[in-house]
């Protein structure tokens, strides 16, 4: 081994200022991923919002520009410009240029914000390319430019406008040297994070206008999270009226909406200043902790749960429960910069308390509703069990179990899972074909025979009795459910392989579906992949060239000019059309192949799509047909 020369005082590097965000943006924005991207535009827009809680803010616009720049504009009351006392500069230029600078450390700038390190806007300036600010304020319009994070010129006066007209317009374009592979913003993911922000903060307008698209939407919500939960709702059958509750306590503001539905899954989400908390925190902890005491207490004291049963756990009281709690803090403390879980101690004794006082409340208030809930959670609480009892059928339990892998499973020889991939395929002919293609060291083949349970309309315990599920989660090694245990995960890569025609995409869909509501940690730590079949062969002249979609196919065409009418084009309808070395070499060979990361951006939507699309009501997704039959693609009719 070698040792380094010297390493000494000259050895210690001191990185100055923003330099330190563009060499370390993961401390900062969470990386340089394209969430990391979306950061960029969250972290300008929550100061916008931080307006609105102040009070001083009605109305937010955010614009995505054709080159990908991003304006984000407000009618708040425009970050200072005077010199700061301390710095000797611009107030504009300490915020945009120094980390923890902000309104929001004391002074009286703010009582409740969503930045409270002071990071997030100077952080954005810092992985820009370029970023321009222009405030409005005491009747003048006040302009600075930076490149890379450093001012390029003093902030100065542009213009004159009216006293009333005061707000601060930031445009920002990131800096394609930091966030590489060509990202760019996705309306979608930006417009139901807006959604949401509109949905915590009543009374203010949200308009998102995507000009590289020509797309637009704006939101505002009167009823604020009641809404919310309606909105979430709209697809299930719900068991009684949205419950609201609301109260300042010690300075903490508190919000929650409930309501339980048929479903048979749980949607709960958090927020605390508005910012969404995605692993929750002390906030969602109280808020659990209250329903299920409160349901427990009212079952016993009005005879609902017999001497003999044993009380409902946290997991019997949240089924088909949808709910959102929302806090404003004046010192929210959270796990990291990104913001995802909130920490304070006492958020969940507050929370607690007025939730449960509450819904204690409107159980008394309203007994039909109280004796549906409790049915429900008695329901649930059974089939819970039942699933319990199946579970250890299905879930090895010893070394020796262990042994046991479902018959039709062609196991590889690796046993390093970060090595070893696990396809699951589409029928006997399919998975023929896969199992004589593969690379036997290290891929294992899982042939499924028909279509698996839809389970987004079946309870746990009903879903262990289907043997393709016994079959995929032996295979898996996980458990599932409450049990699930990744560490357990046999293979590194696993891989849904389906025919490229409406069966195939339903069994993907339905797979799909099950991962999401079972076992989402496979899908959060990146394991599960959608495997790309070519959809045409096409022979010219003894060459043969595979193409993945029809505009591939187009393009293969068009260049064989003249010589078009002369090549053989094969659609492939099924993996089994192929024979094992086609297989191989355009579908399962790392070095030629395409796979396809599944991962879910945002929870709140993806709970509601599948609950749309996967669920009982008939209505939205017949809608959701209508609207987006012109755009499908390659559906054998």
């Amino acid at each position: 081994m070698t040792i380094p020369a010297d390493y000494n005082a000259n050895s210690i590097q001191v990185l100055e200022g923003l330099e330190a965000v563009r060499r370390r943006p993961g401390m900062y924005v969470g990386g340089t991923d394209l969430k990391a991207l979306h950061h960029l535009v969250y972290e300008v827009v929550d100061n916008s919002i931080d307006e609105a809680l102040a009070g001083a803010c009605t109305r937010i616009n955010i614009i995505i520009r054709e080159d990908s720049s991003v304006t984000v504009e407000d009618n708040g009351r425009g970050i200072p410009v005077d010199i700061h006392p301390e710095k000797k500069i611009s107030a504009l230029t300490v915020v945009m240029t120094t980390l923890h600078a902000g309104g929001k450390f004391g002074g009286g700038g703010y009582k409740v914000s969503g930045g409270l390190h002071g990071v997030g806007v100077s952080a954005v300036n810092a992985l820009s390319e370029w970023c321009e600010v222009v405030v409005r304020r005491d009747g003048q319009r006040y302009f600075q430019r930076f490149e890379r994070g450093y001012p390029k010129e003093p902030v100065k006066s542009i213009g004159k406008t009216k006293e009333s007209d005061t707000g601060t317009t930031t445009t920002f374009k990131f800096d394609p040297t930091i966030f590489k592979d060509n990202l760019d913003f996705r309306f979608d993911t930006l417009a139901q994070r807006f959604r949401e922000m509109a949905f915590v903060t009543r009374g203010v307008t949200i308009h998102f206008l995507d000009e590289r698209a020509n797309r637009e939407m704006t939101f505002y919500f009167e009823g604020g999270i009641t809404s919310f939960v309606r909105y979430l709702n709209r697809n299930r059958e719900n068991l009684h009226k949205v419950v609201y509750i609301e109260k300042q306590v010690e300075g903490i503001g508190i919000e929650a909406a409930v309501q339980y539905t048929d479903a048979f899954t749980e949607s709960v989400y958090s927020f605390a200043n508005t910012i969404n908390t995605i692993d929750g925190g002390t906030h969602m902890t109280g808020l659990r902790a209250a329903l299920t005491r409160v349901v427990n207490d009212y079952a016993r004291k009005n005879s609902l749960l017999k001497d003999s049963d044993p009380n409902f756990t946290g997991d019997d009281t949240r089924e088909g429960l949808t709910a959102i709690v929302s806090i404003k803090h004046p010192d929210p403390q959270f796990e990291s910069q990104t913001k995802v879980k909130l920490m304070n101690p006492e958020v969940q004794t507050y929370v607690t308390q007025v939730v449960g006082e509450a819904f204690v409340t409107f159980l008394e208030e309203n007994p039909q509703a109280a004796k549906a809930i409790i049915a429900k959670c008695l329901t649930s609480s059974r089939a819970r069990d039942a699933a319990r009892k199946a579970r250890d059928l299905v879930i090895r339990k010893s070394a020796l179990e262990s042994m046991t892998l479902p018959g039709k499973l062609a196991d590889c020889s690796e046993r390093d899972s970060n090595k070893t991939e696990l396809y699951i395929v589409e029928g006997d002919s399919a998975g023929g074909s896969a199992k004589q293609g593969r690379d036997r060291h290290f891929q294992a083949i899982l042939p499924l025979r028909g279509k698996i349970l839809n389970t987004e309309r079946a309870r746990l315990d009903k879903i262990l009795g289907n043997n393709e599920v016994k079959a995929l989660i032996s295979a898996l090694g996980t458990g599932i459910g409450d049990s699930f245990d990744l560490t357990g995960l046999r293979y590194g890569r696993v891989i849904i392989m389906t025919d490229a025609d409406v069966d195939g995409s339903h069994i993907r869909t339905l797979l799909l579906t099950f991962f999401f509501r079972y076992m989402p940690t496979l899908i959060e730590e990146g394991h599960l992949y959608i495997a790309q079949p070519p959809l045409y062969r096409i022979e010219h002249r003894k060459k043969v060239q595979y193409v993945y979609s029809d505009a591939e196919k187009d393009k293969a065409v068009k260049d064989l000019g003249g010589e078009s009418e002369k090549a053989s084009i094969q659609r492939y309808k099924g993996l089994g059309e192929m024979n094992p070395q086609q297989l191989w070499e355009t579908t399962m060979d790392p070095n030629n192949r395409t796979l396809l990361l599944v991962s879910v951006e945002d929870a709140t939507e993806a709970d509601r799509t599948f609950d749309m699309l996967m669920g009982d009501a008939v209505d939205p997704r017949r809608k959701f047909i209508q609207t987006h039959a012109k755009k499908v693609r390659n559906l054998d009719i």
